[in-house]
């Protein structure tokens, strides 16, 4: 019998999938922006940051044990060390802001979907990336619920937040939206028209509906709101028919999540 293979055994700390840092990171940037510092933020950034490579993990043993030559064990020790960071500043972000809870059934309902696709290894489909998009947009009004908030089982009078908080969500979904097309568009569908088409489409929508958000933000200043989504329209026309490399892909995207949230940690 042969010794097991090390390298086979062994998973990466980090998760290899850099596009979702991005997608974490955005709405935290920008709900950093629009709530008032307190150290529950603080608790809430390191749980938020934390919980997805834990997430990430803790499928991926799911996902081992059911496949034919199941090496689960090759995930438990990432998964322990991210259990051991998030779990407990989940602990202590629900003892400061008990109304969290009522928002963590809903996020475990959002896992549940996530996990029934990871299972079917499905995880690109189109309605889990929606899923995941609706979860990290959500981060903006709840940053500014925790810093608007105490130690209550009530849930924050989400309508009174201020309008740059939703104007800012909107933006930062459509962002989300747009980019998931996009990068599908050029890897996984790169072979449908259609689906370019679509990703083009929705890309200068999303460029009209940024120039009603300037508006309403008010104006000069408001026009910070149009610029990632001209960007995005400009990455599309010139990327269209065309297959850059991933790494490439993922640095123009980067660019316009860097000019919604620079401005808006500027602004808000």
């Amino acid at each position: 019998m042969t010794a097991p293979n090390r390298d086979r055994l062994s998973a990466p700390i980090v998760p290899p999938q850099h596009g979702a840092w991005a997608f974490l990171g955005l709405p935290l940037v920008v709900g950093i922006a629009v709530a008032s510092p307190t150290w529950s933020l603080v608790v809430l950034s390191v749980a938020w940051i934390c919980a997805y490579p834990w997430s990430y993990f803790a499928l991926a043993v799911m996902k081992e044990q059911r496949s034919r030559h199941p090496h689960p064990e090759r995930f438990r020790r990432p998964l322990v060390i991210w259990s051991a960071i998030a779990l407990p500043a989940i602990g202590v972000l629900v003892v400061l802001r008990p109304w969290l809870l009522w928002l963590g059934v809903a996020y475990a309902v959002a896992f549940g979907v996530n996990a029934s696709f990871a299972l079917r290894r499905d995880d690109r489909a189109l309605v889990n990336d929606v899923v995941f998009i609706l979860e990290c947009t959500a981060l903006v009004p709840i940053a500014w619920g925790v810093g608007a908030s105490g130690h209550t089982w009530q849930l924050p009078a989400f309508g009174d937040a201020p309008g740059a908080v939703w104007i800012l969500t909107a933006a930062v979904g459509l962002l989300l939206s747009g980019s998931t097309l996009h990068v599908k568009s050029l890897i996984r569908e790169r072979s449908n028209a259609g689906f370019a088409r679509l990703s083009l489409a929705f890309a200068m929508l999303s460029l009209v509906i940024s120039v009603s958000l300037a508006w309403a933000w008010g104006l000069p200043v408001g026009v910070f709101l149009v610029l990632p989504f001209a960007w995005c329209v400009g990455r599309s026309v010139a990327l269209r028919g065309r297959t850059p490399a991933p790494a490439r892909i993922g640095m123009i995207e980067l660019v316009a999540f860097l000019l919604l949230a620079l401005p808006a940690l500027a602004l808000a």
